[in-house]
């Protein structure tokens, strides 16, 4: 028995150490298993790793839109033009709504060509140091010359939404050459009037910047009366005004007019404004409104006929009880007086030659004359009566 349990006890032996063994053929076999799931365990622990970078694709990437192109030139914009303020606003960078409410009108009217834009900014920062068209408002305006010229209305709707309407009325100008014969000081008065309607829209306090591709919510309506006014005989004075009119404030004053009104215009010049499709681009052209009468006004604003001038189809006020610049009798002849009797006193000289010399002539005639009876009688007294007719005829002369 003895020697079978020593038999056994082997065979335990034996089979002790295999155990062991089968154990780490098994054990390498599950640490990967646990691995595994270890590691399918750690994935969604590593995806939140990777999105930051997938956030962070688009940051290197964001397109650069034209007004953030133009905005990135405004610093050097503003120091060539050594000014920066436009229409009250001062303009610093797009962060700021009225500045890229500013940029925005600039590149609208350039079709977002931003080196265009840049170009007409920098050509309207430029005119402003000129002018100091904001400062124009406070002078004082020949009263003879633009006398119910010019006016601005400001209308609501039901709705609460304002219209500010500028009225450039023609039909009253009385002497073309005294209105438009200084087109400097023409400028400087539609300037004023231009800048008083620049004021009521209140740029600078603006929130909301226009949006892209949408309708501008910051214009005003224009209306250019021509109520007797003769299309056939241009006066140059009008044709060198306009000219300039035309030229300044399509560059000064960009994108703030909704909409543009000519009205009391003769039917020929309607069959003109037809033609001009021809040669206008249709955004322009949806501004232009030619009316041959006034009163047809309403049917185009029936939002604000309660409001709108009478003698432009509306229930309310006259237009000349609309606001304007300030306007006084300026006499201009006492100005004049001193270069015309400046005149008188440079040719008075020139003048008084004139009797010299015919004094002169008398002189050399008279003694000639009276020499022979001095040769005859030579008496020292009769010279006495020669020498007071000389001095008679000088007198005279």
């Amino acid at each position: 028995m003895a020697t079978e349990q020593d038999k056994t006890t082997p065979a335990v032996s034996v089979e002790a150490p295999a155990a062991p063994a089968v154990a780490p053929a098994e054990t390498p076999v599950d640490k990967p298993a646990e691995q595994t799931a270890e590691q399918t365990a750690e994935k969604p622990d590593e995806k939140p790793a990777e999105k930051p970078a997938e956030a962070s694709e688009p940051a290197p990437a964001p397109v650069e839109t034209p007004v953030i192109k133009l905005n990135a030139r405004l610093a050097d914009i503003i120091a060539t033009a050594s000014h920066s303020e436009m229409w009250g606003v001062q303009l610093s960078n797009i962060e700021h709504v009225p500045t890229k409410v500013v940029l925005q009108k600039f590149l609208r009217a350039n079709n977002d060509d931003v080196a265009a834009a840049e170009k007409q900014l920098i050509s309207a920062l430029e005119w402003r140091k000129k002018m100091q068209p904001g400062s124009l408002v406070t002078e004082t305006f020949d009263k003879n010359k633009f006398n119910d010229l010019g006016f601005i209305t400001v209308h609501k709707d039901e709705a609460g939404k304002e219209t500010i309407i500028t009225w450039n009325v023609y039909g009253a100008v009385k002497d073309n050459k005294v209105t438009f014969g200084n087109v400097e000081e023409f400028i400087k008065w539609r300037a004023a009037i231009m800048e008083l309607s620049v004021q009521k829209l209140n740029l600078a306090a603006v929130t909301e910047p226009i949006p892209e591709g949408g309708e501008d919510p910051y214009q005003m309506i224009q209306v250019h009366d021509y109520m007797s006014v003769s299309f056939f005989r241009m006066d140059p004075a009008v044709k060198a005004a306009s000219k300039e009119t035309i030229a300044v404030f399509s560059m000064a004053y960009p994108e703030l007019l909704a909409h543009k009104y000519f009205v009391n215009v003769p039917v020929i010049m309607g069959w003109m404004f037809g033609a001009m499709k021809l040669f206008l681009a249709p955004a322009t052209l949806r501004k232009f409104h030619p009316m041959s009468s006034g009163t047809t006004l309403a049917t185009e604003l029936k939002s604000i006929v309660s409001s709108l001038p009478k003698e432009y189809g509306g229930q309310g006020p006259t237009v000349k009880e609309g606001v304007t610049v300030s306007l006084a009798d300026v006499e201009e002849k006492p100005a004049d007086k001193p270069a015309e009797e400046n005149k008188p006193a440079e040719t008075q000289p020139a003048e008084e030659a004139k009797p010299v010399e015919e004094t002169t002539l008398v002189d050399r005639t008279k003694p000639t004359e009276e020499a022979k009876p001095a040769e005859e009688s030579t008496p020292v007294e009769e010279t006495k009566p020669a020498t007071e007719e000389v001095k008679t005829e000088t007198k005279s002369a």
